[in-house]
């Protein structure tokens, strides 16, 4: 072993047969890991929504709309609660980071889904910073409204009585906290159906990840679903 080798930090060395076997034994839990995913996502498809019978007014570039029209029609909505306050200059990192890491998320709309960043910052500074950030996604202001609150990502003293963001609880400042809420749609009825928080949001950064948020998920036939959800083969179109 050189002198080089024995100084850097590394993992153990070995032969191809001790890598091998170290490997196989990896891959095991690694399978695992995946099946212990699958089983997570068929309990939060099993979720039980709650309507939403407050009304929420937001400012998008076509003026005011609601949480109905968010969903543009959709079945489901996706809201990436992007941390924005009013009086800020520029968006969280984070948040930005986030979404710089959003790939192609098309199949969101071939599976009847929507999804919109939400922030309360003023609308003209959204656009702004969208437009530098070279951002298409839909992005709307929910202004000095109850949505940020209410839905746990904006907080005033007593935040420590949180209901569902445990990661802001025993917070007494007033500020933003980054999430995300999906939403279900039954006619011109919207129902909230899950939220996440903090670390809880690092994996959702391409279309799988965001629709196994989704009450009706992938929407293919590997999935456990309950009876009558929509599925098509997982290899097909």
């Amino acid at each position: 072993m050189s002198t080089e080798t024995a100084q850097i930090p590394h993992p153990p060395i070995a032969s191809q047969e001790e890598w091998l076997e170290s490997r196989k034994k990896l891959l095991a839990h690694e399978k695992e890991l995946t099946r212990q995913k699958d089983r997570v996502n068929a309990e939060r498809r099993r979720l039980p929504m709650v309507k939403v019978t407050k009304q929420y007014t937001f400012d998008g570039p076509d003026g005011k709309v609601s949480l109905l029209d968010l969903f543009a029609g959709k079945q489901q909505l996706i809201v990436h609660h992007f941390m924005f306050g009013p009086d800020w200059e520029a968006g969280c990192p984070g948040c930005t980071g986030h979404v710089n890491a959003i790939g192609d998320i098309s199949p969101l709309d071939k599976r009847d889904t929507r999804y919109v960043i939400v922030s309360r910052a003023p609308l003209e500074k959204l656009e702004a910073y969208k437009k530098l950030k070279g951002w298409s996604h839909p992005w709307y202001s929910s202004g000095e409204g109850d949505f940020n609150f209410d839905f746990d990502v904006s907080f005033k003293d007593g935040v420590k009585d949180a209901e569902y963001n445990y990661a802001a609880r025993g917070r007494e400042d007033e500020g933003e906290g980054p999430g995300m809420s999906v939403f279900f749609r039954i006619g011109d009825d919207v129902y909230h159906t899950y939220s996440v928080y903090a670390r809880g949001l690092e994996a959702i950064t391409d279309s799988y990840d965001f629709l196994d948020l989704t009450p009706y998920g992938r929407q293919e036939d590997f999935e456990d679903s309950p009876a009558g959800w929509p599925q098509k083969p997982t290899y097909g179109e």
